[in-house]
């Protein structure tokens, strides 16, 4: 692969991982008004303790999603401001190290996902196997899901 393209497989992976954070930014603020129309709708009732302790519940259900929504918005500002537009000479942020079962995108911790056939999982920057992968090279191993992986290449 040469090094137009593995920047452009880095961009992929980098678009994808925007993708998934804002569809999370999309069902938290839909929950968050779910929790808030809830909080309105509830009618006062003769057992006046139910409705406050329901009508609480739901405005810390909607605390509860805020929280989520700010830390999903810092993840997306973070991962945007990831340079994917060059080719890394020792891994970091940005990178893509590949093994020959699986790769790794150092960008923001989203899991596993699949992008042109080839398994790759989306690592934070701070996770202990991003900070494991900062010291490596190639040709380097290191233990991942009980298995002993090799260090393939990275860009």
């Amino acid at each position: 692969m040469n090094t137009q393209k593995q920047i452009a497989f880095k961009k992929q992976l980098q678009k994808a991982g925007i993708s998934i954070i804002e569809e999370r930014i999309a069902a938290t603020l839909q929950l968050m008004n779910n929790a808030q129309e809830a909080a309105n709708s509830e009618s006062k009732s003769s057992a006046g303790d139910k409705y406050e302790t329901s009508r609480a519940m739901n405005h810390l259900q909607k605390d509860m999603y805020a929280s989520q929504l700010a830390a999903n918005k810092r993840e997306l500002a973070a991962l945007m401001n990831i340079n994917c537009g060059s080719i890394a000479t020792v891994i970091g942020k940005g990178c893509y190290v590949q093994t020959k079962k699986t790769g790794f995108f150092i960008a923001a911790g989203l899991g596993k996902i699949t992008v042109n056939d080839i398994v790759v999982y989306l690592l934070s920057p701070n996770a202990p196997l991003s900070q494991l992968l900062f010291t490596k090279s190639i040709s380097d191993s290191f233990l991942f899901n009980k298995e002993q992986l090799m260090i393939d290449l990275f860009y």
